[in-house]
């Protein structure tokens, strides 16, 4: 349980940092389409901000989903479903898991990499523009990697790695407006779980049919004597719906932290923060009260 445990909040605790964005400078610096070098600092990831409107919705589409799994498996073989949500999964996983990567590359190492572009025009007019790093190729030949190991062996370790890094992701990027929105998530997915657990076999007939990495396991003995292993698990939605929340906690402790020392949004940095745009200290009592109950 403990190890259930921490998987359950390292995505959360990193999650919610990763989720703080970088301060805006008083004098923005002039956008460089081709910039030679990436910069940790400057690169941001698209988010998806959660309004109360979005919040309301999400009991109901969890539920179609929810149900539409169900009729699938019970009309059609469950290995081909399967075999589809599997492929799916492990491009997401890919995805996910190089993101996890180079995030940490960049924290660990905080070094500017050479930058290469991928851009496709047509008639002057841009189609489309990737940027990366040798870092992202690194991680992406780790990624496929790993992919062709799960799928070649199922492996829990390996489902488990996936695990977290869809976490950290969705707690990276999803991102609630308000506590107005949190709270009416949290009590919609609350009634929405008590009603598919307990009031229906529906969830627990999907879960059991279900073939994919979106809980985390840990092995109740890790050598049993009879060398089958039994796993208590966790679902995703256990780590990412609370830690969504968790992430909003932080970042309003923050906007606390910065509204008490004069900070004003395009302004310049006050002396307390030593000139850093990200990643200085600051007083979290409501990220740490949330993650204490959780």
């Amino acid at each position: 349980y403990a190890a259930i445990g921490s998987m359950a909040v390292v995505p959360i605790y990193f999650g919610s940092y990763s989720s703080l964005v970088r301060l805006p400078s008083a004098k923005p610096r002039a956008h460089d389409e081709f910039a030679e070098f990436s910069d940790s600092e400057d690169e941001e990831d698209e988010s998806e901000a959660v309004s109360s409107e979005d919040a309301y919705m999400f009991p109901v589409y969890g539920s179609a989903a929810l149900f539409s799994l169900y009729v699938v498996f019970k009309y059609l073989k469950s290995e081909w479903v399967n075999l589809l949500l599997t492929a799916y999964f492990a491009v997401l996983g890919v995805a996910a898991l190089a993101q996890v990567g180079v995030r940490l590359g960049k924290a660990l190492t905080g070094a500017k990499l050479a930058l290469y572009h991928v851009h496709l025009v047509h008639r002057h007019k841009t189609l489309a523009h990737v940027r990366f790093t040798n870092l992202h190729l690194g991680m992406l030949g780790v990624s496929l990697v790993l992919t062709a190991v799960y799928l070649q062996t199922r492996s829990w370790l390996v489902s488990n790695l996936f695990g977290l890094a869809f976490s950290f992701s969705a707690v990276t990027l999803v991102r609630l407006d308000s506590f107005k929105s949190g709270m009416i998530m949290l009590a919609g997915l609350f009634v929405y779980d008590v009603f598919w657990v307990f009031g229906t076999e529906v969830m627990v007939s999907v879960a059991k049919n279900f073939d994919a990495p979106i809980k985390v396991v840990f092995p109740k003995q890790l050598f049993p004597g009879d060398g089958k292993l039994q796993f208590t698990m966790l679902g995703l939605g256990d780590i990412v719906v609370p830690g969504i929340f968790l992430a909003l906690a932080l970042r309003f402790d923050r906007h606390q932290y910065l509204s008490a020392i004069g900070y004003r949004k395009g302004g310049a940095l006050p002396k307390q923060l030593g000139g850093r745009h990200r990643g200085f200290g600051f007083p979290a009592p409501y990220f740490t009260a949330c993650m204490g109950a959780y």
